[in-house]
């Protein structure tokens, strides 16, 4: 049995037909391209929910109020008072896994007012390393001090949007300096914020004023409790044991039974990425699953052109048998049309899935990350599918009667 000649019959008989063998490629032309522009869009989301989550500060743990209740009625966190400055000292002073800490409390509606101009906004109050764990960084003039904490200082840091949308878009304006009211407190500006965008929920990082806690809880909450406390781990591997050392801190300071549920919730960056990356991982499969239908309707559609080819040369075969070729033979002609059939829809579908994946990443500005997993996969599925379908229709010619088939009309 020669090779070459199997091959060289296959693609004459793929000349022969080149309408049907297209429209017996497309099956797998799109199932291909739409499992790998699926999973390119599966791996890039989960990659860009890693970074913005990253940009957060992937060692950043959380400590938040917990849920409150009153008689059977779930309150919610944003009525408890259960943190104080207290408990960010006592976790200061005792949590060796940690290198930061801040006390934060915020706003999120309140007006910026100046020279008539407001907009809404929100302001978050923290301490001199606020921004460190925030991950924040000031673009022009400086951030607040420890001094200014302590004394609760009329004094913000301002985010690109706000700027835009009091200052106006194109204004010449340096804001440093400038004093700005939120509700009926006056805040000199003393420095902007480097812009950061939207995160993960989509909120936008640069429409906020960030000031010393102590003006926002005194001057404008009116506030004697903290609402959060947010830390920096010393790592990100260290965030588990920050997680433990502070839920040990505040059940002692707070008197919790053991058999007590805590009054306040700790939340490490590593839990939300993993969370987040579960969520995208079961998305990725489903859209891969989808998309492998059409791989499955494409190897349908070669198993029902095999059959086809088989039963317009049914004399053929019976020449070939009759001159002395073997079942064997016409079994490996027709299983070498199938795979070629199917592998050069795997090559057309990887092409067009890089073309897609090229197009959703660049024009409709999604994330994409095409996997080369996802490539060589998709590649030997379709060989798989070749001959998975191929073979019944070539075993079905190899079985053929010489004489019968001979006689076929």
């Amino acid at each position: 049995m020669n090779y070459t000649n199997l091959f060289k019959i296959a693609v004459n008989a793929l000349r022969r037909n080149k309408t049907r063998a297209f429209l017996t490629m497309l099956g797998i032309v799109i199932g291909v391209a739409s499992v790998i522009a699926m999973l390119a869009i599966g791996q890039g989301s989960k990659k860009s929910i890693q970074e913005q989550v990253s940009s957060m500060g992937a060692n950043m743990v959380s400590v938040m109020p917990g849920t409150q209740q009153r008689g059977g009625v779930m309150l919610g966190n944003s009525s408890s008072k259960s943190l104080t400055v207290e408990d960010y000292e006592a976790i200061v002073k005792n949590c060796t896994s940690i290198k930061l800490a801040s006390p934060e409390v915020h706003s999120s509606s309140g007006h910026v007012i100046y020279n008539g101009k407001n907009t809404m906004t929100s302001i978050y109050g923290g301490n001199e390393t606020y921004l460190d764990i925030k991950k924040f960084s000031v673009k022009s003039g400086r951030n607040f001090t420890a001094k200014e904490v302590k004394t609760s200082a009329k004094v913000c840091l301002i985010g690109k949007t706000v700027i835009k949308n009091v200052f106006g878009e194109n204004s010449k304006i340096d804001p440093v300096g400038q004093y700005v009211r939120y509700g009926s407190i006056p805040l000199r500006i003393i420095g902007v914020l480097t812009e950061k965008g939207q995160n993960t929920f989509g909120q936008d990082q640069d429409d906020m004023l960030i000031a010393p806690y102590t003006t926002v809880q005194k001057r404008i909450l009116a506030i004697s409790h903290v609402q959060t406390i947010v830390t920096s781990a010393l790592s990100e591997a260290a965030s588990t044991n920050a997680v433990t050392e502070i839920s040990t801190i505040l059940r002692q300071r707070h008197k919790i039974k053991p058999d007590a549920d805590d009054d306040f919730t700790v939340r490490s960056q590593a839990e939300l990425v993993k969370t987040f990356s579960s969520i995208s991982n079961i998305l990725t499969i489903l859209l891969g699953a989808i998309a492998g239908i059409s791989l499955l309707v494409g190897g349908i559609g070669i198993m029902n052109i095999m059959y086809v080819s088989v039963t317009e040369r049914t004399r053929e075969i019976g020449l070939r048998m009759s001159i002395g070729g073997r079942g064997f033979d016409i079994l490996m002609q027709f299983l070498t049309e199938s795979i070629l059939i199917s592998v050069i829809g795997g090559i057309i579908g990887i092409l067009l899935g890089f073309a897609a994946s090229w197009a959703v990443g660049g024009i409709m500005g999604w994330p994409t990350v095409i996997m080369p997993q996802a490539v060589i996969g998709s590649f030997l599925v379709c060989t798989a599918i070749g001959i998975f379908f191929g073979w019944y229709p070539a075993r079905k010619a190899a079985s053929l009667d010489p004489i019968d088939a001979l006689r076929y009309e």
